[in-house]
């Protein structure tokens, strides 16, 4: 299960950006927390990367507004985890992946993504 949180104010990046959410995402290597340049951004901008998730929660956590962290339900298969809506990189089912062309899966079918 990934967890979304909202910041109280965003955030500015070393890189410049400006972070509005983000979601936190555990697996075997660690804790990854994508982080979201815009309110409406269904793809990170960037991320980072924890050991333990209690150290990202520790990062974050005064930093998220008052509704706290949200569960939020793992990605399909093969989809990317920072998305926030069933996207994947283009013939990654197939083992042929097609870098930088995305789709998304709507109304039962995946269809071309531009991001």
């Amino acid at each position: 299960m990934r967890k979304l949180a909202y910041l109280k104010a965003p955030f500015r990046t070393v890189n410049g950006d400006t972070i509005y959410k983000i979601v936190m995402y555990t697996d075997d290597d660690g804790v990854y927390v994508f982080m979201y340049d815009s309110p409406d951004a269904v793809m990170s901008s960037s991320d980072r990367w924890y050991l333990e998730e209690v150290l990202a929660v520790d990062d974050w956590q005064e930093q998220i507004d008052d509704n706290g962290w949200q569960d939020i339900d793992d990605p399909l298969p093969y989809c990317q985890h920072d998305a926030l809506l069933p996207i994947r990189i283009k013939g990654r089912d197939k083992g042929e992946p097609q870098w930088d062309c995305f789709e998304i899966f709507e109304n039962g079918e995946w269809k071309e993504f531009i991001p």
